[in-house]
């Protein structure tokens, strides 16, 4: 058993046969979270009015307002679009093409397996706050927003929304979803690619426990043309578990068990193993320039999601 099997399964002592259900929590989404969100949106305004409208548009030539090239008349194109200027002063009918702009697609994937409410369950409601923020801002800057849960190989979806005014059809249904099941990312995301067609930003808000490894996963999204963006959902209380003497653990997703006998030097393996598993996302991300991010379940929300936006690639 490798050392990075031994962190995935001291890490996940409930079996799925218990039907565990995490213990009743304060309401996700009270008044005081949503004056965060308004908040939210405001900054997220002058961010994306300041510095980034530009990035808004696509490469697609249309019908805008911004000028992009010409083109050589050809018969049947419209009048109007013909540079005069250039005909009067070189003899040439050149068509004027602008730039067209699009709204953004966002599409905000929960992992909703079982991992992901290990312990007091405070990685899913850290997950699904984030989520609820970010579909908000999203809805505030008039873009397109699409909600996915996966577990198990499949997933569940709130299709396509526009409009700070739906917010709470996103809370509503973030509120619905639950953690069980085991992580897929791979079957999962292809799923989702072959359901959605009209690519944009794909943003991963997940522990990134897949015992088939993450890589599968993002490089689902990257090679169907999503932009990724993956949230890590980190609780620092795993790299070093409670745990010592003899006793028997059970993974949470599959109800595996094993017994052992825990020492302080299966601990510090336990604490490593955890260690150079985060620092191998960070280097896959980086390598493939997809945007991460880690976000610690000690770090309230909104001051992650200000993080987000100075470091950019939310925003379009």
């Amino acid at each position: 058993m490798g050392v990075l099997d031994l962190f995935k399964r001291a890490t996940s002592p409930v079996s799925r046969r218990f039907s565990y259900r995490p213990p009743p929590t304060q309401e996700l989404f009270d008044d005081e979270f949503q004056r965060k969100l308004e908040m939210l949106a405001l900054v997220s305004r002058k961010v994306f009015a300041g510095r980034m409208r530009a990035e808004r548009r696509t490469k697609k030539k249309g019908s805008g307002v911004e000028f992009a090239d010409h083109r050589n008349y050809a018969e049947g194109d419209d009048f109007r679009y013909v540079d005069w200027n250039i005909y009067q002063r070189f003899g040439k009918l050149l068509v004027r093409l602008y730039e067209e702009e699009e709204d953004l697609s966002i599409y905000l994937i929960v992992d909703c397996s079982s991992s992901m409410a290990f312990g007091d369950s405070k990685k899913f409601d850290h997950a699904r706050r984030l989520c609820a923020a970010l579909a908000y801002v999203g809805l505030a800057n008039l873009d397109r927003v699409t909600i996915v849960g996966v577990s198990d190989g499949e997933l569940v979806r709130m299709p396509p929304t526009r409009g700070k005014g739906r917010i709470f059809k996103v809370l509503n249904f973030l509120r619905q979803l639950e953690a069980s099941g085991t992580t897929e990312l791979a079957e999962t995301l292809r799923m989702f690619v072959a359901q959605h067609k009209r690519r944009g930003l794909a943003v991963l808000i997940s522990d990134l426990y897949d015992p088939a490894g993450f890589e599968g996963g993002i490089n689902m999204l990257r090679f169907n043309k999503f932009e990724p963006f993956v949230l890590h959902i980190v609780d620092n209380r795993e790299a070093r578990p409670d745990l010592k003497g003899d006793i028997r653990i059970y993974d949470c997703e599959t109800g595996d068990e094993r017994e052992l006998t825990v020492t302080a030097q299966m601990l510090e393996k336990i604490s490593e193993a955890w260690r150079q598993y985060r620092e191998s996302i960070e280097r896959f991300c980086a390598s493939r320039q997809v945007s991460y991010f880690a976000a610690p379940v000690d770090i309230p929300f909104e001051e992650l999601v200000l993080q987000v936006f100075r470091r950019g690639g939310f925003l379009r």
